[in-house]
């Protein structure tokens, strides 16, 4: 324990804070869908999720270790490098949770590390083949492959029921959804939990506290998983408006058919070390269930904003990481220190921002937009 130095603590408390926005940010990316539909109540989806997140954390440690040894090279890297990175991705996190727009945590997390590690420690610094191998080329393809099989397996179910009661049809895929989604909360546990681990690891690794190429400890997985499920509980509901509405209307079929597709391409990812994006996943699952079901609508200006938002994100974030590691890096302590203050005083007026017209469990699924302005009378409840 004599390497855990006040740094280290407040990096691995920032990496908790991150993991925890990540929480919240990407619980519409496994029960959007089935809150749309009703398969589940807003505040049992979030709470099964919660749960299934914790359990997720501790399938597996592949995607913690191309974290803490893969994108960045674990001996140039220090505490103060990885707190600048993790700033960066929590004020990207916020901002597009404020504007409802489902954006890439884990794109956020590699944009901010990648970008406070190169000022902090020079082009060297990142390994660029393993960032194209490794999140790149996962972050072009998984929506594809996730929206395809999400297009043939929503147009297999309703050609497969065409004939059959509708009310029979849209219980039975009800009852489907709450297992679907419960292995997406279970699948984005064993995904992007890891993220956290992997930043906390190379944490200690950088500190010395722990070996170069190791794996993330019990303490590191338990408290890691735990964030993120209480992130999950609280519910991102401005996120879960604009996937499980703003993209296209959701029946129980399609609803099922996205989740199932989520699943796969998630779980297949994590079990070879691939730290793509659920959300870009999820998203790609519910255009393709939107284009597989005959005469459904989809809403290309709101396809269109969220794709913006994923090019973006990584150099965002890398931007704002690699001007915090440049305070860091040049201030010591009292770099440190400014960067915390100001990013707890950005966070601040964001809070502040989304009660002017808050989203909550109880106006969820009243509108498929999500504004910053108060337009309309807000209803008691909690903005989250």
């Amino acid at each position: 324990m004599d390497h855990i130095t006040f740094l280290v603590a407040v990096v691995i408390v920032t990496a908790l804070a991150f993991d925890f926005t990540n929480g919240f940010h990407d619980t519409a990316n496994a029960m959007a869908t089935s809150i749309a539909t009703g398969a589940l109540r807003p505040r049992t989806a979030v709470l099964i999720s919660g749960v299934l997140n914790v359990v997720g954390a501790f399938l597996s440690t592949e995607v913690a270790k191309t974290i803490s040894g893969g994108i960045v090279d674990d001996t140039l890297v220090t505490p103060g490098m990885i707190f600048a990175g993790l700033v960066g991705a929590i004020l990207w996190n916020l901002t597009t949770w404020l504007m409802g727009l489902p954006s890439s945590s884990s794109h956020a997390l590699f944009g901010g590390l990648i970008g406070a590690v190169w000022v902090g420690a020079g082009q060297h610094g990142v390994h660029f083949d393993k960032v194209v191998e490794k999140v790149l080329v996962p972050a072009i393809a998984s929506p594809i492959v996730a929206g395809v099989a999400a297009l043939i397996a929503t147009y297999l179910a309703y050609r497969l029921t065409a004939r059959a009661r509708q009310k029979s049809v849209t219980k039975g895929f009800r009852l489907g959804q709450i297992a679907s989604a419960s292995l997406v909360s279970l699948a984005h546990g064993t995904n992007d939990a890891q993220k956290t681990m992997g930043v906390i690891t190379l944490t200690l690794i950088s500190a010395g506290a722990l070996g170069h190429d190791a794996g993330p400890p019990v303490w590191v997985i338990a408290s890691a998983g735990l964030a993120i499920g209480l992130g999950t509980y609280l519910g991102g509901w401005r996120i879960i408006r604009t996937m499980g509405k703003g993209l296209t209307e959701i029946q129980s079929p399609q609803g099922f058919a996205a989740e199932t597709a989520s699943t796969t391409v998630i779980l297949t990812s994590a079990h070879l070390g691939f730290a793509l994006s659920t959300t870009q996943v999820a998203s790609g699952s519910i255009l393709g269930a939107g284009l597989g079901r005959r005469l459904a609508e989809v809403r290309w200006g709101v396809a269109g904003r969220m794709v913006i938002a994923w090019l973006v994100t990584l150099p965002a974030a890398a931007l704002v990481g690699g001007l915090a590691a440049s305070v860091v890096v040049n201030g010591g302590t009292f770099g440190t220190v400014v960067i915390a203050v100001l990013a707890l005083a950005v966070t601040g007026f964001i809070v502040l921002a989304s009660r002017r017209n808050p989203v909550h469990a109880h106006n969820v699924n009243d509108t498929h937009e999500v504004s910053v302005r108060a337009d309309e009378p807000s209803r008691v409840g909690t903005a989250a």
